[in-house]
């Protein structure tokens, strides 16, 4: 049962924290744990007493909990959780809670292309300047449909007349 605890311990541990070994756990995973195997139940055991109890159970200047540790914090947990049930028996129900439980991703923000997104980006209903971006494929041209190019000939621009000055003169 405890080596089942154990896994569930060190996949909450290593969640979030790419440089975790998994031996150690920080507050934030513990109240990830406790929230997501159904310890912290929000009127019983609440998010105060996880971190109550997280802070009770760590070494004075530590951050993160052990394994050893975390059973202690459990244990203390489970006798408030399932108070009508002597201690081992709460111990049990907490490991039972926890068993094949992986940290939940439910909520996290997903990049997403419905809606405004592909109306910005349809090239086809482009207007004015930036039109002369895309040609007809959509496919933008580069540095080409965003600079002007300039005529450096000598004459002002929009003049009708460039390059007769020579045939007037001789």
């Amino acid at each position: 049962m405890a080596s089942e605890a154990e896994k569930t311990f060190q996949r909450f541990a290593v969640f979030g924290d790419s440089s975790s070994s998994g031996t150690e756990m920080n507050n934030k995973n513990f109240s990830k744990l406790c929230k997501d195997c159904g310890i912290m139940d929000g009127k019983i055991v609440t998010s105060t007493d996880v971190d109550i109890v997280f802070s009770k159970v760590k070494a004075k200047n530590a951050r993160t909990i052990t394994y050893q540790q975390f059973q202690e914090a459990v244990k203390e947990l489970g006798q408030k959780r399932f108070k009508d049930k002597k201690p081992d028996e709460a111990l049990e129900n907490i490991y039972k809670l926890m068993e094949g439980k992986d940290p939940a991703t439910t909520g996290v923000t997903k990049a997403t292309t419905v809606g405004g997104v592909s109306r910005l980006t349809d090239t086809s209903k482009y207007t004015g300047t930036h039109k002369e971006r895309f040609d007809e494929s959509g496919k933008g041209k580069g540095i080409a449909g965003r600079e002007e190019t300039t005529d450096n000939s000598g004459y002002v621009s929009g003049y009708k007349g460039a390059g007769t000055y020579d045939k007037k003169s001789s």
